[in-house]
C-alpha cells in the first residue's frame, strides 16, 4: 500500500445511489477543505451545501434557463447547438443527493497596487493578475474537499460549466455575500459503480523539467 492511494481514490463521478449523506460526514469533508492553504490565510472561501432536492432541481432549472436566455439572439446556429448540448454536463448534479457550490470572495494581489502605481504597463499588470491567486487558494480547497471525500467513499465532480449562470444562481439560493462570485460545482454522493477510473495522465517527461 502506497502512502499516497488516497489521492488515487479521487475520480470524477457522475452516477450516484440514492443514498443521503449524513450532516456529520458533510461537515467533516467540508472542514477537511477549509485546511487547505490559503495565501495571506485569507481563506476566501465559502461553501454553500444543497441536500434539498427542490432546490438542486432549481438550481439546474436556473442553468438551462440562462442558457436559452443568452443563445435567444445568437444568429449561429452551430454555436447556439453546440453551447445548447452540452448544458447537460453542466446540471448532472442532480443525480447526486448533495450539491455543492464554492464560491470566491475578493483576494488582494500582492504587487498589483506597485506595478499600478510605478507605472506598469498592462502586459505587465494581466501577467501578474492572470496568475490568479485568489482562485488559486479555491482550487485548493475543492481539490481537498475532494479527496477528503473520496477518502470517505464519496464521489465528486468538479465542475465549472455552469458559472455563466453564477449571479443567477446566487439570486435563486438567496445567496449573498460581498464580494463572493461562483467559480465552481461538485454533486456529493455515494458513486453507483464500484469500479471507478480515470483517463489516462500525461508521461512525466511531457509535463516536468528537472534542472
Amino acid at each position: 500500500m502506497s502512502y499516497l492511494d488516497f489521492i488515487y481514490k479521487r475520480h470524477s463521478v457522475r452516477k450516484f445511489k440514492n443514498e443521503e449523506v449524513p450532516l456529520g460526514d458533510i461537515q467533516e469533508i467540508i472542514t477537511a477543505a477549509t485546511h487547505a492553504p490559503s495565501g495571506k490565510n485569507l481563506q476566501n472561501w465559502h461553501f454553500v451545501v444543497v441536500t434539498n432536492k427542490e432546490i438542486i432541481r432549481g438550481i439546474a432549472d436556473t442553468i438551462v434557463k440562462k442558457a436559452k436566455a443568452i443563445t435567444a439572439s445568437i444568429n449561429d446556429e452551430a454555436l447556439k447547438t453546440g453551447f445548447l448540448s452540452r448544458i447537460h454536463h453542466a446540471t448532472l448534479f442532480t443525480n447526486a443527493p448533495v450539491t455543492i457550490l464554492i464560491f470566491a470572495g475578493h483576494y488582494p494581489i500582492t504587487g498589483l497596487d506597485i506595478l499600478e502605481a510605478g507605472g506598469a504597463t498592462r502586459e505587465e499588470i494581466h501577467r501578474l493578475a492572470a496568475a490568479s491567486p485568489g482562485i488559486q487558494n479555491i482550487g485548493a480547497a475543492v481539490q481537498t474537499l475532494m479527496l477528503a471525500a473520496a477518502n470517505m467513499g464519496y464521489g465528486t465532480c468538479w465542475m465549472a460549466g455552469a458559472n455563466f449562470a453564477g449571479k443567477e444562481i446566487a439570486d435563486f439560493i438567496q445567496f449573498e455575500k460581498e464580494g463572493y462570485h461562483l467559480v465552481a460545482i461538485t454533486p456529493l454522493g455515494i458513486p453507483e459503480e464500484s469500479e471507478l477510473s480515470s483517463p489516462a495522465r500525461k508521461p512525466l517527461e511531457e509535463i516536468m523539467t528537472i534542472l
